[in-house]
């Protein structure tokens, strides 16, 4: 009896690398983590990448043969259809050749990802949006990242990932975006953007909590942090937290009147240290703006899937490719 075939998933994106084995039913096998390490530069990372694929098939003892497939979640522009990362500010890489990478070493199909469509993907075959029909995914983070699913299909380019829902307009005179346009829905409600409105809340003494917590250093203030000044009783936190959540919902609001999706999930660090906040802030502003007879059609859910979705979708995706459905 030949023996049952695996998929790997890989998340790229992030401080941290994480790969993961499943079975044909998607039951995890075992995984790994590892800090990604921008300042090695491409060849020795793909070499990293390929490497702690293989010292987690060697503890498993699952040779190359089990393959069925692997997933990679990448960041950056992407060129999906060659399999390349074009650009990975964070990794340091440039035109770096995932998918040839991969085939060449594990002898598998292999397929790259936007690392927020697959983390939306991931939500949709095995999370909060499961059974969904169209789910849009909204992911506030240092920036904001969007994806869609539809019916069954992650929406995307001709040969690049779309959904760049952090980079819709929702103050056109609004402060600078590092895209270099303005008002940009990531300049006014990415954890960024909180937490240096609320750093200045602080150093203007009106969120005593947060400052004697954290300070005014922006790289101390994370989602967590934020969570727990607004239940120690700063209101200044909570209104600038809650204002970035209708800000969202501003964009999401946009977004169904194009789309019509029937879930919205809301992932990242921000919306699981304060999920409830962040569901009925987004969905009360985004019902606002959807037109009526959208209004009732979709609920606002949090992700359920946490740090799993990105790697969980990208194994996903790469039984997907290798169906030939995609």
């Amino acid at each position: 009896m030949a023996a049952q075939k695996v998929w790997v998933g890989f998340d790229l994106g992030g401080t941290k690398m994480q790969v993961k084995v499943y079975d044909a039913g998607f039951k995890e096998i075992g995984g790994r983590r590892r800090k990604t390490k921008g300042s090695e530069g491409m060849k020795a990372g793909l070499e990293r990448v390929v490497g702690t694929i293989e010292e987690l098939l060697t503890e498993l003892g699952i040779t190359h043969d089990r393959l069925a497939g692997i997933g990679v979640g990448c960041p950056g522009p992407l060129d999906l259809d060659a399999g390349v990362i074009l650009y990975a500010p964070n990794l340091g890489w440039s035109k770096a050749p995932v998918r040839k990478t991969l085939e060449a070493a594990f002898g598998c199909p292999a397929v790259i990802v936007n690392d927020v469509d697959s983390g939306v993907y991931g939500e949709y075959l095995f999370g909060a949006g499961k059974g969904s029909r169209c789910l849009l995914g909204v992911f506030p983070g240092t920036g904001i990242g969007g994806g869609c699913v539809y019916e069954g299909k992650i929406l995307r380019g001709r040969t690049c990932s779309v959904l760049e829902i952090g980079h819709m307009q929702v103050q056109p005179e609004g402060p600078l975006c590092g895209c270099g346009r303005t008002g940009c829905l990531e300049a006014v409600a990415s954890r960024l953007a909180i937490s240096a409105a609320a750093a200045a809340a602080a150093f203007r003494g009106e969120a005593p909590h947060l400052l004697a917590a954290a300070g005014t250093d922006l790289t101390n203030v994370r989602s967590n942090t934020l969570a727990e000044a607004i239940q120690a009783g700063d209101k200044a936190v909570e209104r600038i937290v809650r204002q970035a959540a209708r800000w969202i919902g501003v964009a999401v609001g946009n977004a169904v009147n194009l789309l019509g999706p029937d879930t919205v999930v809301l992932g990242g660090g921000l919306v699981e240290a304060m999920p409830e906040l962040f569901k009925s802030e987004v969905t009360a502003s985004a019902k606002a703006r959807a037109m009526p007879s959208f209004e009732s059609l979709f609920k606002v859910v949090a992700a359920k899937l946490g740090d799993d979705a990105t790697v969980m979708g990208a194994a996903g995706w790469a039984r997907e490719a290798v169906s030939g459905k995609r």
